[in-house]
């Protein structure tokens, strides 16, 4: 297969579905996350977006009470939609 035609399918998934593939290549790739930290004493050493005092946790529950990537970046004008996909 090639990457076109995954990303062809890939966008075919409903919402649900996406969240699942981006946690199943999440997992793939291990725990070395690039813009994601944990610094002794910051945020009490957990993991953040780095250069920031946003906590990982604050996304993944927001994510889980319903709230959307654009709420989350209106919400947070410093993070990009790329510190959203690595938290």
């Amino acid at each position: 297969m090639t990457f076109k035609e995954l990303e062809q399918q890939l966008l075919a998934l409903s919402h649900g579905e996406k969240l699942q593939a981006i946690q199943l290549l999440a997992q793939s790739l291990g725990n070395n996350w690039q813009g994601i930290e944990k610094t002794p004493r910051v945020c009490g050493g957990e993991a953040r977006i780095t250069k920031t005092r946003i906590p990982v946790w604050v996304f993944v529950e927001a994510r889980r009470l319903g709230y959307s990537d654009a709420d989350l970046l209106t919400s947070y004008p410093t993070i990009t939609a790329i510190d959203l996909a690595n938290a």
